[in-house]
């Protein structure tokens, strides 16, 4: 078996003392002094960022106000133009079926449909509705499509 080992005799070597120092004043360190002051500006800076967000909100919101504005107002107008194109066209309508009426009202028919039987008597008629129908569409400016 294999002997302990002893342990070597510890040296006690003399060590110099420290000089004391002065106590200093305590100061807090620059980072704790300048917190509150940064602390307060980021969260004024942050409610700036809020009331501008707020404002674009606003802006936004009074645009979006005068744009339905002026399409409601268009929309009104255009409304009441088509209605008074809409009478003006049913005032023209009437017109003619006046005309219409007035010239089919012209027309000799004949009191008995046998008659109608005779080819030149029926050529006779159509020519003179075929006149009355060309005039009606001249008064009217009618542009015949043949």
């Amino acid at each position: 078996m294999a002997e302990p080992r002893k342990a070597k005799p510890k040296t006690t070597a003399k060590r110099k003392t420290a000089a004391k120092r002065k106590p200093v004043a305590k100061r807090k360190p620059a980072a704790k002094r300048a917190a509150p002051k940064k602390a307060a500006r980021a969260q004024e800076n942050g409610r700036k960022a809020f009331l501008a967000s707020l404002g674009f909100y606003g802006k936004a919101y009074d645009q979006a106000q005068e744009t339905f504005e002026t399409l409601q107002t268009r929309m009104e107008t255009r409304r009441k133009d088509a209605d008074k194109a809409y009478k003006a066209l049913v005032k023209r309508g009437e017109k003619l079926e006046k005309d219409a009426k007035g010239a089919i009202g012209d027309i000799e028919l004949p009191k008995q449909l046998e008659s109608l039987t005779d080819r030149k008597k029926l050529e006779k008629q159509l020519k003179k509705v075929k006149a009355r129908l060309d005039d009606l569409k001249q008064s009217v400016s009618f542009k015949s499509a043949a």
